[in-house]
C-alpha cells in the first residue's frame, strides 16, 4: 500500500489500531498478554543466568564465546524489552487507549525486527564458525580471532538497527531486506552444516583406514569428539529458531495482503507467542547441551542461594 501525506498517519493508525478489527479478540488478548509477561520473565531471568555463567566459564574458545553471549543478549532483550512492549500495545487495543497503541506497535516492530534480525544472523555466524574450525583445523584460533569477531557482532547490530529504522523512510525496503536476509541466512546456515556432515564422514573413513595400519590417536579422537558435541549445540539452537519462527513467517506470507495487523489476528498473536518462547528455549537448550555451561549455571545459582542465605 502507498502511503503519502495525511493518508499515511490515518491509514497507519486504522492498521494497527482500530476497535473494528479487534472484535471478539479481547479474551484472547489478554490471555495471550498474561502468557507472554510470564514468558518474557523466563527469558530475561533464564539469559540472564546463561550470561553470567558465560562470563565465568574460561573453557570456551573467546570468538565462539563471544557469538554465544551475543545470542544470549538478544535473547535477554526479547524478555527485557520486546515482549513487554508487545502486551503494551495489545493491552492499549483492549483498553482503546487509542493515544498510546501507534507508538507501543512501531517500538515493538523495530525491537522484535532488530533483535530476531541479530538471533537469525548470530546462528548463522555460528553455523560458519563451526565449519571454519573444522575446515581450518590448527590455523583457526590465528583466523578467527577475538577482534574479528566482535567486528562482525558490531556489524550484525548496527545492520539490524539500521535496516529496521528505515521503516520510517520506506516500510518496504525493511521489509524486503527481511525477506531476502532470513532466507540467505538459513541457506549459509544449511550448507555450512552439510559440508560439516560429509567433511565429517570422511576423516572417519580415512581414520578407519589409518587404524589398520597404525595406533588411533587419542587427543585427535577426544578433539573430534568435543567438536561434533559443539556442533551438536549449534544445530539444536538452529532447529528450534526454525521451529518456532516457521509457523509466524508462514502466517506473515498468507496474511500479507489480509489489510489487518499481523499481531491482530488468532494466527497472528500465537505464532508471534512461539517466537517469543524460542528467547526462553535457548537457555535451556545451552544447559543441556553444553556441559561447561552446564555446570556454571549450577555453580551460580548455587552461589546465589548460598548469599541468600547468609544474608
Amino acid at each position: 500500500m502507498n502511503f503519502t501525506g495525511d493518508g499515511q498517519q490515518k491509514t497507519f493508525e486504522y492498521l494497527t489500531c482500530s476497535s473494528n478489527l479487534t472484535a471478539g479478540l479481547h479474551d484472547h488478548l489478554i490471555f495471550i498478554s498474561v502468557l507472554n509477561s510470564f514468558l518474557s520473565v523466563t527469558a530475561f531471568l533464564g539469559n540472564a543466568l546463561i550470561l553470567i555463567a558465560v562470563h565465568k566459564e574460561s573453557s570456551l574458545h573467546p570468538p565462539s564465546k563471544l557469538l554465544l553471549r551475543s545470542l544470549a543478549t538478544t535473547d535477554l532483550c526479547v524478555g527485557l524489552i520486546v515482549e513487554p512492549l508487545t502486551v503494551i500495545y495489545w493491552m492499549s487495543v483492549v483498553n482503546e487507549h487509542w493515544n498510546i497503541c501507534p507508538f507501543a506497535e512501531m517500538a515493538q516492530w523495530i525491537t522484535s525486527f532488530i533483535l530476531c534480525g541479530v538471533s537469525v544472523a548470530t546462528l548463522t555466524a555460528i553455523s560458519v564458525d563451526r565449519l571454519l574450525a573444522l575446515l581450518l583445523g590448527l590455523r583457526y584460533r590465528q583466523v578467527v580471532n577475538l577482534k574479528r569477531t566482535y567486528v562482525i557482532v558490531v556489524t550484525l547490530w548496527v545492520s539490524a538497527t539500521v535496516i529496521s529504522v528505515l521503516r520510517f523512510w520506506n516500510r518496504r525496503i525493511t521489509l524486503w531486506c527481511g525477506i531476502i536476509a532470513t532466507p540467505l541466512c538459513l541457506i549459509i546456515s544449511v550448507f555450512s552444516y552439510t559440508k560439516i556432515f560429509f567433511t565429517l564422514r570422511q576423516h572417519q573413513h580415512q581414520n578407519q583406514v589409518q587404524d589398520h595400519v597404525q595406533q588411533p590417536n587419542q587427543t585427535n579422537q577426544l578433539n573430534i569428539g568435543r567438536y561434533k558435541k559443539a556442533v551438536s549445540s549449534a544445530i539444536w539452537l538452529q532447529l528450534t529458531m526454525v521451529a518456532c519462527y516457521l509457523p509466524y513467517c508462514v502466517v506473515a506470507a498468507l496474511g500479507t495482503n489480509s489489510g489487518s495487523p499481523l499481531l491482530l489476528s488468532y494466527d497472528g498473536m500465537y505464532s508471534a507467542t512461539l517466537v517469543y518462547l524460542n528467547s526462553s528455549l535457548n537457555p535451556i537448550l545451552y544447559c543441556w547441551k553444553m556441559k561447561e555451561v552446564r555446570q556454571a549455571v549450577k555453580d551460580t545459582i548455587r552461589q546465589v542461594f548460598c548469599n541468600c542465605a547468609l544474608t
